[in-house]
């Protein structure tokens, strides 16, 4: 599709006169990106309109503007007015139809009176002043309206929640006269620039100067009020800074694709946006806060204070859970792409569940004062048939019943439903004992949740049920944090990777491929940055090249403070270290650092000591540098199985799982080299820091390894 170089917005007017010199609300107002100004008269505006679009035509700019007027009718309205299905014919019949003074004096009320005496019933225009006589076809108000075969709303108008009715012309909020007098200036427009300007979606968007659009700056009025000033100006304003970062993000083209391509869209027209307004308020989002980053650790993140040397174990996880920020940026992306993903803000309803009343069984549909006394009822068939999907157009009259399957809309004149089984039917008739209660097996409109309801709040991971539920609710894009990117790097001399050959002296790299295992598990992408040998210079340089794949890395090994333990000393010399060292067994030192403003966590060597430090320390924080929750270990007391004394001073983390009794068992021996301990194990028994003599059947705290997402 087109690429633009510059975003136009129109905020227009109906005002019959001109608005006051000092810029008000309720004007005219046109943002060229982010430069906005004032314009008294629809004249005014126009002239300095066509000045921008004949300066961008002769710089060779691609220009989208945006009007916020329906540039349609319902569909249904053309060919009742003109004989045709034309939106534009419409266009050119208004411009005959309206004048339009230069101090913004106009016949509109005339107009609309002249199109409702050329269709039957009343209406479908109103709103008038009362005592404006002289316009015999065109009521002051909606009531007594009908019989003029038109919808009150348009498609698109479906997608944007508290969209007016084109139909009305004066009240809070009206519409309708701003289309009447906006018509014409597309019309004006499209005969001034000719090939050169695509009106869409009426005409194709592609490779078109200037592209002009439908918009509703009320899908963006979140923003719009943090922005503050006179509301118009701040919409155009950020309308225009939306669009250009939608370009940006590569959405821009999904908005204009949401139009559904049916005879009716190029009939009534579609609201640039709609259907995709998750996308669009992200973008209007970052346009309002162009300064809002993920913000960076500060330096001394990980420092304790002076004087500490051993932290207890909720002290650390207290430090930690201060200290961690969101490190990842944000994106949109497609909703069945979305699973594991964390929520990146409060996602609302983009329509109500169910969007309509419906039928909870098949049955028959009927007025609940049709049925409410006791007895035997007998009420006469409507022809015809309500479906899911395929709802009766028609009013079911009092006294009468319609076969309704499960999931239908219930039609016009039906609130109550009875059981097919509870009926004895004929062709023509229905009969049953009432009394039937009010409503009954029928479900209201927003009985799940209503438009625009909350749905997930940021920091949620997202799971298959809350795919589901976004689904449900018309979400076809969420937005989400960017996924944390972890490197997992092994270090030492010792170790070689499993299957190659080896000497007593090496190990068999037990570490990386597990880590790299529970990084997954979690949700994250782990990156594997392989193996360094004790090495400074080539550990400097693998860190180097890894900052721009990872957004953290866990090593393992080299964490303590040994002659050989040159990850600890590297962090020490070049970076931003704590060496932690924590009242925990097993798993004392933990080596906690800055590369280039990225997070290190420096694991020990052991395997069960790596597996107990990320699992108590790094995967919360994990969850917090990806956008997620400070996250709790699952945990359950259940009866022990064994008997063992605990010295005070630090907290122990048993390999154990359940038995038959439910009761938790310990592995044989607590020796941090017993690899087979981890895999023997399903969760792990935490003792807590003080002296212990844990019994036989005495409860202890169980952690399973389920609840860490094992």
């Amino acid at each position: 599709m087109t690429k633009f170089d510059k975003f136009i917005m129109v905020d227009w007017s109906a005002r019959s006169k001109p608005s006051a010199q000092r810029p008000e609300a309720d004007a005219i107002w046109i943002a060229v990106d982010d430069d906005v100004t004032y314009h008294r008269t629809r004249a005014a505006a126009e002239a300095a309109l066509i000045d921008l679009l004949d300066q961008a035509a002769a710089d060779g700019d691609c220009i989208l503007v945006g009007f916020d007027f329906a540039f349609g009718y319902p569909a249904g309205f053309a060919k009742g007015l003109i004989g045709r299905d034309d939106a534009k014919g419409v266009w050119a019949w208004l411009a005959d139809a309206i004048t339009d003074s230069p101090d913004n004096a106009n016949n509109r009320f005339e107009t609309a009176d002249r199109i409702n005496a050329s269709f039957p019933g009343t209406g479908p225009f109103w709103g008038r002043v009362k005592t404006r006589g002289d316009l015999p076809a065109l009521p002051w108000g909606k009531d007594g309206r009908g019989g003029f075969g038109l919808a009150e709303h348009r498609m698109t108008e479906e997608q944007a929640k508290g969209a007016k009715t084109v139909w009305q012309l004066m009240g809070n909020g009206a519409v309708g006269s701003q289309v009447l007098l906006g018509l014409p200036l597309l019309h004006r427009l499209s005969q001034r620039f000719g090939a050169c300007l695509a009106v869409w979606p009426f005409e194709q968007a592609d490779n078109q100067q200037i592209v002009v659009a439908e918009i509703y700056p009320s899908l963006i009025n979140t923003m719009v009020t943090e922005a503050g000033g006179i509301k118009d100006a701040a919409q155009v304003r950020l309308l225009a800074a939306a669009f250009a970062e939608m370009q940006t993000r590569g959405t821009l083209g999904e908005a204009f694709a949401a139009a559904p391509d049916r005879p009716q869209t190029h009939q009534e027209g579609w609201i640039l946006g709609a259907g995709v307004t998750h996308a669009l308020r992200s973008a209007a989002q970052a346009a309002a806060h162009p300064d809002l980053h993920p913000p960076t650790l500060s330096d001394n993140c990980f420092a304790l204070p002076p004087g500490v040397a051993w932290i207890p174990v909720d002290t650390a996880l207290t430090r930690l859970r201060t200290a961690l920020t969101p490190v990842v940026g944000t994106e949109n992306i497609p909703l069945d792409q979305a699973t594991t993903r964390i929520a990146a803000c409060t996602h609302l309803a983009q329509r109500a569940n169910p969007p309509a009343p419906n039928t909870a069984v098949d049955g028959y549909g009927f007025a609940y004062q049709s049925a409410s006394d006791a007895g035997r009822h007998v009420l006469p068939l409507v022809a015809g048939q309500a479906a899911a999907g395929q709802p009766w157009p028609g009013t079911v009259p009092d006294g009468h019943a319609i076969r309704i399957l499960t999931g239908a809309v219930l039609p016009s004149g039906v609130d109550t439903v009875i059981l097919q089984e509870d009926v004895t039917c004929t062709d023509t008739h229905i009969v049953f004992e009432g009394p039937v209660k009010a409503g009954a097996n029928t479900r209201k409109a927003g009985e799940d949740f209503f438009d625009q309801t909350p749905l997930l709040t940021a920091g949620q991971r997202l799971r298959p049920p809350d795919i589901a539920l976004l689904a449900a609710a018309g979400c076809a894009q969420v937005e989400v944090f960017q996924s944390l990117r972890v490197g997992i790097l092994s270090t030492g001399d010792e170790i070689v990777q499993p299957g190659h050959a080896t000497r007593p002296e090496h190990t068999h790299d037990a570490n990386r491929p597990m880590l790299l295992g529970l990084i997954r598990s979690f949700g994250h992408q782990a990156v594997d940055l392989g193996h360094v040998a004790d090495d400074r210079d080539v550990l400097r340089d693998m860190f180097d090249r890894a900052m721009a794949d990872v957004d953290a890395i866990m090593t393992s090994g080299g964490a303590s403070a040994g002659d050989e333990d040159h990850v600890s000393a590297l962090l020490q010399a070049e970076g931003h270290l704590t060496a932690w060292r924590i009242a925990l067994k097993p798993g004392r030192p933990l080596a906690l650092a800055q590369w280039q403003g990225k997070p290190v966590f420096g694991l020990p060597g052991n395997p069960v000591a790596a597996l107990v430090c990320t699992l108590i320390f790094a995967r919360p924080a994990l969850s917090t540098l990806s956008g997620g929750p400070w996250l709790t270990p699952q945990a359950f007391h259940v009866p022990a199985a064994f008997d063992k004394r605990k010295k005070p001073g630090r907290r122990e983390y048993l390999r154990a799982r359940l038995n038959t009794d439910g009761e938790a068992e310990i592995f044989t021996s607590e020796g941090s080299g017993r690899i087979s301990g981890l895999s023997w194990a399903d969760g792990l028994v935490e003792l807590s820091d003080g002296e212990l003599h844990i019994t036989p059947g005495m409860p202890v705290r169980y952690l399973p390894y389920t609840g860490f997402g094992l």
